[in-house]
């Protein structure tokens, strides 16, 4: 082979050909495109419209200056807050991705050997790779063997073996889960656990696996299921409020040709006249309009959204893109890692048992003192890792890590310094694992004995003898130990055996006078509290499928101890099955899905696009850059916080622990903050719709203005945004996780809640004008003016009491209101600041008496209030009287 290596002109030429090895990075964000983005928000573009028609309006003299400036200031502070966020959090990625060196490798360059950046490497270059180094482009292995790590492309953490490559190898070009695992192939990005190796680069840049991954990342992400919502929330109450703009300018002109005694006599009133009735309805419906937007939602889900995302922090989560939490309360499919999210991430031994199939539970190892003796020398005598001065095991491969772990700090101190002259046991000859040998060995001097480790099979075919669990010497049966291999084997587990010899070292060979000391079973095993986490979230109503670079056997087993695979239907795919199927065959039983192994970046991706085809709001969780592009693509990715700097981009949400419970977590605060986004709309709702009866159908009942436009100002916006904070903490409810989620295209307004609206509106509005047109309640405050200021108290505080209401879908309206105290702080100041306008007349300062007369408000004595109380409460009991009949008390 040519070990010379390109010169510099055919790096140029490569280059020029095939293209650089860089992978460009996104585009940081911006605080202008930031702020733009907020203005795509359909309830942010109808308040727009909404300021637009008001200026309008005001600039003809029928309107106050007051309502579009407010609506403009509460835009402003949410585009504001939106871009400050998103811009920080990138930001603050960026500072943390070019703190970090630059990667190098070595290559074969103009006959010597020299190092360059990776973004440097070109096809055609020979790349010399040792232990520890990264992977910087694909090819081909053409020299040497290596043991690779490909858990940054495939999750799995699994020592892949890479031999060279006969001469003339072809790069495949279809990328298969398989194809990971070859003999040959290497990828951009995979680190080399071991050996020494030269790799032949084919592709590099955006041609390589890891490029086309950045390459997808770039795509536009889906609309969140939220922004979804709140489209068609925008859309249902444009379509009301413009029909009933329609409808009042119809009937309105219609009331003036009766009030004119008939169509003739309306016509002979003139031109002017006629204009100036046309210009008063159409001026109502306008007013009509403003009053069915809710100005204030907005503002509401930005200040909920930031509220929760400190919150998350003591659960383990960071936001880094807000509506990520939200959207997590409405999956409908988590995708998720099996590596370090259901299992814990690293090998570790489960399970022990001695030649008599009897098992030793863990913790009761050193009860039986022969047999841990003798494990303790076959490990700590006998390994590559060892404990460094932080207390962490390094070195040596995964396996003799876990071994490591198992023997313990304490236990491998004293075996490699010993404490007097019985325990300081040296080592003679050794011989290292290989994988044709499939065992390791080691002589300790002071014993006269050679101690082995490695694959059951190779010990168990030179063996005769064992010891059982008391550590007795007695006679091997091959098939009570060989059925207990299988049994662990089908659980996945990975069985190493242990044994000794009295006879002298023999090189590549295990002595024939072999005592079995006993066997561990290990694996990468599941989390306990994953597995509770899973079972919540699967009531949830969620589905959960793992997806992981595992083989088959392994998954499925994993998935049983972790309770995704319970019944007969739950199915268990490979990359290579998925790949032979069309789109819409495996929409028939994506239901059913419940594994994927063996899976590449592309099948995650194409999962997720084929769930949201479906309607369906897609999770997926990931820590590597093979993950990234999924996790984009998803409508909330949860990036580890283990994991890549790619993978944490690419996601809405870190979870810092990376388990699974941190997920459940995220869900059900997702899902408080939609039941809170709920709780607004129908606070906020009943008072817009019955704001535009009460001003649509009052001059038919001669009850001219009952609201004057400082009224409606005040109700817009202070209720909106105090609204907001009143409700925008509401605490999670367990409940929450008990309920079916939601479909992306899902109404915000279910059939349950608009009943609620519409009932608790046409109660306002009743009560409404029970007040204004019934003498008793003109005597009791004595005159027209009075009674007017005090309808406007009893329309904002009837509003507060049915706040209450909204609380909880069943009777529970007064719980939980110590873990909200801003409820009753906003509740009482609401109240406050009306007692405020209301008597600001009384006030002997010249800025009150203005207020009073911008309101229109005269005050009112103690009896008066008590009545507008009376009357505001029973809000309370005619909804409590509603969910009685619906049925909702039941929930």
């Amino acid at each position: 082979m040519n070990l010379k290596g390109l010169n510099d002109k055919e790096v140029l030429q490569s280059r020029e050909k095939y293209g650089s090895n860089a992978i460009p990075d996104s585009e940081p964000t911006t605080f202008w495109q930031e702020f733009k983005e907020t203005f795509s928000d359909p309830m942010i573009r109808i308040l727009l419209v909404i300021v637009a028609i008001m200026l309008v309006m005001f600039f003809m003299g029928h309107a106050e200056i007051y309502e579009p400036i407010g609506t403009i200031v509460a835009v402003l502070i949410v585009a504001f807050v939106t871009a400050k966020t998103g811009v920080a959090s990138d930001t603050k990625y960026r500072e943390l991705k070019n703190s970090t060196k630059k990667d190098t490798c070595k290559v074969y360059r103009n006959g010597i050997i020299s190092v360059i950046e990776i973004d440097d490497v070109v096809v055609g270059d020979k790349i010399i790779l040792q232990s520890g180094d990264k992977i910087p482009a694909d090819g081909i292995l053409v020299e040497g063997d290596l043991r690779v790590d490909n858990s940054v492309l495939n999750g799995e953490a699994e020592e892949c073996k890479k031999f060279a490559a006969p001469e003339g190898t072809v790069f495949p070009e279809a990328i298969t889960g398989d194809v990971f695992v070859d003999e040959y192939s290497l990828f951009r990005g995979a680190v080399v656990f071991d050996g020494e190796g030269i790799m032949d680069v084919r592709k590099v840049g955006l041609q390589t696996m890891m490029g086309k991954m950045a390459e997808e990342m770039q795509d536009e992400e889906p609309d969140s299921p939220l922004k979804v919502k709140l489209a068609k929330l925008a859309k249902q109450i444009s379509v009301f409020g413009y029909v009933s703009a329609v409808v009042i300018v119809i009937l309105y002109m219609a009331y003036f040709v009766v009030r004119a005694g008939g169509f003739a006599s309306y016509m002979g009133l003139g031109w002017s006249g006629i204009l100036m009735d046309v210009v008063e309805a159409v001026s109502l419906a306008i007013l009509i309009v403003v009053c069915a937007v809710p100005e204030g939602l907005p503002l509401m889900i930005s200040l909920v959204l930031m509220q929760n995302t400190s919150r998350m922090l003591d659960h383990n989560v960071l936001v880094r893109k807000a509506v990520g939490i939200e959207t997590a309360g409405s999956l409908n499919i988590l995708f998720s890692d099996k590596t370090g999210t259901i299992t814990k991430g690293s090998l570790e031994v489960v399970e022990f048992f001695t030649a008599d199939g009897a098992n030793i539970p863990l913790p009761e190892m050193k009860e039986h003192g022969k047999v841990k003796s003798l494990v303790d020398l076959a490990i700590g005598k006998n390994t590559a890792a060892m404990f460094d001065g932080e207390h962490r095991v390094i070195g040596g491969n995964a396996t003799d890590q876990a071994l490591l772990k198992f023997l313990g700090e304490e236990e491998y101190n004293f075996l490699a310094k010993g404490s007097d002259k019985e325990t300081d046991y040296s080592v003679g000859k050794s011989q290292g694992f290989n994988s044709a040998n499939k065992f390791s060995q080691v002589e300790i001097k002071e014993l006269h004995q050679v101690f082995y480790k490695g694959a059951p099979e190779r010990l168990l075919a030179a063996a005769k003898k064992g010891l059982d669990a008391n550590g007795k010497v007695i006679d091997l049966d091959p098939e009570i130990v060989n059925t207990k291999i299988n049994e662990y084997a089908s659980r996945a587990m990975r069985i190493l055996a242990f044994g000794y010899s009295e006879k002298e070292f023999t090189e590549n060979r295990i002595n024939d006078d072999v005592v079995i000391v006993g066997f561990v079973a290990i694996r990468d095993d599941v989390r306990p509290e994953a597995k509770v986490a899973i079972e919540e979230v699967q009531k949830a109503g969620i589905q959960v499928v793992m997806i992981t670079g595992d083989r088959l056997e392994t998954a499925v087993s994993i998935a049983k101890d972790a309770g995704l695979m319970q019944k007969d239907s739950d199915r268990a795919l490979t990359s290579a099955q998925l790949n032979q199927m069309s789109d819409d065959e495996i929409k028939e039983i994506i239901r059913d899905i419940r594994v994927i192994a063996r899976a590449l970046p592309t099948d995650k991706s194409r999962m997720v696009k084929l769930c949201q085809e479906m309607n369906l709001v897609v999770g997926m969780t990931g820590d590597g850059v093979n993950d990234s592009p999924a996790l984009k693509r998803a409508d909330v990715g949860f990036a580890m916080g283990s994991g890549t700097e790619a993978a944490k981009e690419a996601g809405e949400i870190v979870v810092l622990d990376d388990n699974f419970r941190s997920i459940k977590d995220a869900i059900l605060y997702g899902r408080t903050i939609y039941h809170n986004i709920l709780k607004f709309c129908k606070f906020q709702l009943v008072i817009n719709v019955a704001a535009v009866i009460v001003s649509a159908i009052s001059p038919f009942l001669g009850v001219p203005e009952p609201l004057k436009v400082t009224h409606l100002l005040f109700i817009n916006l202070v209720m909106d945004s105090l609204g907001a904070i009143m409700l925008g903490n509401e605490p999670a409810l367990e409940k929450y996780m008990t309920e079916a989620p939601r479909r992306r295209d899902e109404s915000i307004i279910s059939k349950n809640m608009a009943s609620q609206i519409l009932i608790m509106a046409l109660w306002l509005t009743i009560v409404s004008f029970c007040f204004l047109k019934m003498p008793v309640f003109l005597k009791v405050f004595g005159d027209k003016e009075k009674l007017y200021t005090g309808y406007f108290v009893l329309f904002v505080v009837a509003a507060l009491f049915n706040g209450f209401n909204v609380r909880d879908d069943g009777f529970a309206i007064f719980k939980g209101l110590n873990e909200n105290p801003g409820f009753l702080k906003v509740w009482f100041a609401i109240v406050a600041v009306q007692a405020l306008i209301v008597n600001a007349a009384l006030i002997p300062l010249t800025p009150f008496k203005w207020i009073s007369s911008m309101f229109s408000c005269t005050p009112f004595g103690l009896k008066g209030w008590g009545v507008v109380a009376l009357v505001a409460v029973t809000m309370i009991p005619v909804d409590l009287l509603r969910k009685v009949i619906a049925g909702d008390g039941k929930k």
